[in-house]
């Protein structure tokens, strides 16, 4: 792809991006929470119609899938973005902010939808291919796995796809750059939650319980040893104590208390180290203390590992977009995605969009004062269809 190609698709994405910013930005003023995303899936079901895709609807309750096959060639093509909010109230203050308290798109799945719609429009219209693309719009991606219940539901043998892909925005990362790695990228995400059983008393005399509570924090503190002792320096591991809840009242010694703890990992083998440590040592500190623990252990996110022909693809589709020296490398992160469990089924690579620095996109995902830069959406919507048109050549 030469410099004249790479401009003229830049230049027709901008041409293109007022339409999709403003259906970002009616996203973004309408929220909705994962499983939710009844109002967000009409709107992308409408418009892929409208351009000429066969629409699926139903896989993960909300999901979206829309297909597309140009010539006859036989490979296929899978590209996904995810549709829900967050749980925050948002403190932006723009014009077209949160019309629902409490909801927010504060991680950019407005933008990551709104820029893949874009790309359909120009793939359905414009460009050339040849093969089948799937464009998949997935739900629930926050934390509530809507990955893995489309999978089981049938994603890949519904739509098969040789490869998959997918991007998100990257606040601190100048607009117009991407990194992309491969290798383990994202960390595996799991919870355990704790309940710590004694015996309620009087605070005045709490040798007449059994206080769970001094259980909780040796549990707190000493968790950390596993990290700081048990796994190799070289690897990663990170375990969070994130909500104690016991008691009520000043001079009541509770009878129970719970622990909601979240783990993280980039190594599978590390992942499963770090579950056999977590159950051994709570019992062992809650049979020191003479209380009865539960353990409920859940596994959520896997680690989420780029194939390394994949990234490549991605990597020479931005780099010949965008130039080497806005193409670069990242090192892994302890943040969980979901996209993890398309990757265990099919080869492909996540990549990430610069989203803007200090005032102009660089706010932190997550925060009530985030927002999805509109000035990313013509690039992302390039790179993709730059993408497909490659690989489907």
């Amino acid at each position: 792809m030469d410099s004249s190609i790479s401009d003229a698709l830049l230049h027709a994405m901008h041409t293109l991006s007022p339409e999709f910013v403003a259906i970002r930005q009616d996203i973004h003023a309408h929220p909705e929470l994962a499983f939710e995303e009844r109002r967000t899936s009409d709107l992308v079901a409408e418009r892929l119609a409208a351009w000429g895709y066969q629409v699926h609807r139903g896989l993960g309750g909300t999901g979206v899938v829309g297909t597309l096959r140009k010539g006859s060639g036989s490979r296929s093509l899978g590209i996904r973005a995810d549709m829900d909010a967050l749980p925050i109230q948002e403190a932006t203050g723009l014009d077209y902010a949160s019309r629902h308290a409490g909801k927010m798109h504060a991680c950019g799945h407005d933008g990551h939808t709104a820029v893949l719609l874009c790309a359909a429009r120009y793939l359905a219209e414009s460009a050339d291919f040849n093969g089948t693309l799937h464009l998949i719009f997935q739900p629930a991606e926050e934390n509530e796995g809507g990955a893995l219940r489309m999978v089981d539901e049938g994603l890949f043998t519904l739509f098969p796809c040789d490869e998959v892909y997918a991007l998100h925005n990257s606040p601190g990362l100048p607009v117009g750059q991407m990194t992309i790695s491969a290798g383990p990228l994202m960390a595996s995400f799991d919870r355990a939650t704790v309940t710590l059983r004694g015996r309620g008393a009087h605070g005045a005399m709490p040798h007449h319980g059994v206080d769970p509570m001094q259980c909780a924090a040796s549990i707190t503190l000493g968790l950390q040893s596993i990290v700081s002792r048990e796994i190799d320096a070289l690897k990663s591991a990170v375990i969070t104590v994130g909500s104690i809840q016991a008691g009520e009242a000043y001079n009541v010694v509770p009878e129970t208390a719970q622990l909601k703890i979240g783990v993280r990992t980039l190594d599978s083998k590390v992942r499963t180290l770090v579950e056999q440590r977590i159950r051994e040592f709570i019992a062992a500190q809650a049979q020191s203390y003479q209380l009865q623990a539960e353990v409920i252990y859940e596994r959520k996110y896997p680690v989420l590992v780029n194939h390394a022909a994949q990234t490549e693809t991605a990597r020479q589709a931005a780099i010949r977009l965008l130039g080497a020296e806005n193409v670069l490398e990242r090192p892994p992160t302890m943040g969980s995605e979901d996209f993890a469990y398309m990757l265990e089924h099919r080869p492909g690579a996540y990549i990430r969009l610069g989203n803007g620095t200090g005032e102009d996109g660089g706010c932190m995902v997550h925060n009530p004062k985030y927002d999805f830069n509109d000035q990313a959406l013509p690039i992302g919507a390039a790179f993709w269809t730059h993408l497909v048109q490659s690989y489907l050549s």
